[in-house]
């Protein structure tokens, strides 16, 4: 028997936020939405044409028990990593980074002529991989497939696979499946996603519709949480519509957060705080290369 068709289950239009030392973003989802978006933690989404909203950036900070994905849509990104890692993450590059048993790492917008935009998403990490080795994928745009729709829509593919196409980010426990979906007005859209996975979609530009119920249409910086099936569908409206999609296999697992970290209790997450005081948090630790 064929799952059905995923409908909305929540809507979230997101809230201004304040973040590092001063950038300006709008948080679609965090801490009140657990276990909701189970094993996604956050969602960021950081837009501007001012500088002054974005240059403060993200000085060096510890992250532990999570991946950080920071997608840039337009822009430049500059970062640096007690792995070793630096260099910049440009328009339509992506940053996927493990934190595992403890990284610091900074990332500072560069000024730019236009407007600076892009997305940081955080997974969480299951208890077994918590204090796993950190490690770091540097995804350049030509590294990301592409797969034309046949209508003259086009999908970009981070994770999991579309169209016969399987993205760069292999591997993963949760087995996530990341997309970036443009479609031409009035086109429609359809990917399979497992039954019992989490779902959702951010919607960057335009408006379109999910699911089979004619449900209302969901404006650009609007996010939709999945209820379970099978398939997600959309539709563009009339000025076409393009959006992130994301789904992954839920944990299940106890969630203890505070800032950068997540572990699964409050006792892990002292330890890790004792351990920034003491200066052994990072447990691998490489010279930084400029690139």
């Amino acid at each position: 028997m064929t799952a059905p068709i995923r409908t909305i289950a929540r809507r979230f239009p997101g809230v201004p936020t304040l973040e590092g030392a001063g950038v300006r973003l709008r948080r679609s989802f965090a801490n009140a939405e657990v276990p909701l978006f189970d094993p996604f933690l956050l969602l960021d989404r950081f837009g501007s044409s001012e500088p002054a909203d974005y240059l403060a950036g993200f000085p060096w900070h510890p992250h532990r028990g999570i991946e950080t994905v920071t997608y840039v849509l337009d822009g430049r990104v500059a970062h640096g990593d007690t792995l070793g890692n630096s260099g910049v993450i440009a328009s339509g590059d992506v940053q996927w980074m493990n934190s595992g048993s403890g990284i610091v790492h900074q990332e500072m917008p560069q000024r730019t002529d236009g407007t600076f935009r892009g997305f940081q998403l955080w997974l969480n990490l299951p208890a077994r991989e918590k204090m796993s080795t950190p490690a770091y994928r540097g995804l350049e745009q030509r590294q990301i497939p592409s797969v034309r729709t046949d209508n003259g829509g086009e999908v970009k593919v981070v994770a999991g696979t579309f169209g016969g196409a399987e993205g760069p980010v292999r591997g993963l426990s949760v087995e996530p499946t990341y997309l970036d979906v443009r479609l031409t007005p009035g086109e429609r859209f359809d990917v399979e996603v497992p039954a019992g996975r989490t779902a959702f979609a951010h919607a960057i530009e335009g408006s379109g519709q999910f699911g089979p119920d004619g449900s209302d249409p969901v404006p650009a910086g609007e996010t939709v949480l999945f209820g379970d099936g099978g398939s997600v569908t959309a539709t563009a409206g009339a000025s076409g519509t393009r959006f992130l999609l994301a789904s992954a296999r839920p944990l299940h697992e106890p969630v203890a957060w505070y800032g950068p970290i997540v572990m699964n209790t409050r006792e892990q997450l002292a330890e890790a705080l004792l351990e920034l005081r003491r200066g052994d948090f990072v447990k691998e630790r490489r010279p930084i290369v400029e690139a």
